[in-house]
């Protein structure tokens, strides 16, 4: 700025800033330097220092550290006083960093969202309980089902009177070893019901060399083949509004099990029965049927417009929430 005071002096202020590149706002203001003085305005509707003291020892007080102020606020027009506004006890508490809930807030945990996948039998299992109505309002039995993800054969299923942890252990422990489940081999699947939860089941999979699984709380999608399982019973012609007797459930049971596991043509299984696929016999059916399919082919090729007919093929995996594929096209 010298410089340019030096050349100013000699061609004019607005020459020398023009051919120094400097402004001259900027050139002025070194000239004739001062000190903006901060203007402290105060409204005069504003709570004196010892006013505002006044409203934070009240929002301190014992009986109103747990309450709003609208409720202080309230109680205090009661007693016949008045500080300030709602409004105004926000600021104070606002400027004194005490604007937030003071209340203890319940801290839950953080699920994790279960990703299964099985590609052949007894790798996966999921289980579940669902009630069946007895023979009056508010009566009830309770159905236990083991089944396979990949095969959907239903390995073990047991009817009680009540859901009791002791009473799942035990259906595990024999359908385990109905099936020669050896440790490491399987992984069980079920959401977070008393009896799924429960320490006697927990620590009979550990015994067993059994992994657990658990939906997240209020998720059904996480147990989807329980749950598809169960609706398919329930749509049945011949399943009744109430059962007379644990004996009538049980015999219901008796009949449907064995139909679901040989009988049931199921899609997601291309139209192969659970027992089919659980014991191996799924390849040699699928051949077959693609014999018949190829006869039927040659017999009337013009009924099929050229294309030689195939029949439904087994999924190659089973998912529970299978992961989304990447951009690289790769499951994470």
């Amino acid at each position: 700025m010298n410089i340019t005071k030096s050349l100013a002096q000699e061609v004019g202020i607005r020459p020398a800033c023009n051919a120094l590149d400097v402004s001259r706002a900027g050139f002025y203001r070194w000239q004739h330097p001062h000190e903006k003085e901060p203007s402290c305005r105060f409204s005069p509707l504003a709570l004196s220092f010892e006013e505002r003291n006044e409203v934070l020892d009240i929002l301190h007080a014992e009986r109103f550290i747990d309450k709003a102020p609208r409720e202080i606020y309230a109680a205090l027009l009661d007693e016949k006083t008045y500080l300030c506004s709602i409004r105004t006890m926000y600021r104070v508490l606002e400027k004194e960093g005490e604007l937030k809930e003071r209340r203890r807030q319940v801290s839950r945990p953080q699920y994790t969202k279960p990703e299964i996948l099985a590609r052949a039998p007894n790798e996966a299992w999921s289980w579940d309980i669902t009630k069946l109505k007895g023979p009056v309002k508010w009566t009830y039995f309770y159905l236990y089902v083991i089944l396979d993800i990949y095969s959907r054969y239903v390995v073990g299923w047991m009817v009680a009177h009540r859901e009791l942890s002791a009473l799942a252990r035990k259906l595990i422990a024999e359908t385990c070893a109905k099936q020669m489940i050896q440790p490491d081999q399987l992984l069980i699947h079920a959401d977070r019901g008393s009896s799924m939860t429960s320490k006697p089941v927990a620590l009979l999979m550990a015994d067993l060399g059994v992994t657990r699984s658990h939906s997240r709380p209020s998720v059904s999608n996480d147990n989807p083949y329980s749950e598809s399982q169960f609706k398919t019973m329930k749509y049945r012609p011949e399943f009744p509004e109430r059962f007379g007797s644990i004996q009538d459930a049980r015999a219901f049971c008796q009949t449907f099990f064995p139909w679901y596991n040989t009988g049931h043509y199921h899609l997601g299984l291309g139209l192969l029965t659970p027992e089919d696929v659980h014991y191996g016999r799924a390849s040699r059916i699928i051949e077959d049927r693609k014999g018949v399919l190829l006869a039927a082919y040659e017999k009337h090729p013009e009924r099929f417009k050229g294309r030689i007919p195939t029949p439904a093929s087994l999924p190659d995996a089973v998912w529970i929430n299978k992961p989304s594929p990447t951009s690289d096209g790769e499951v994470h």
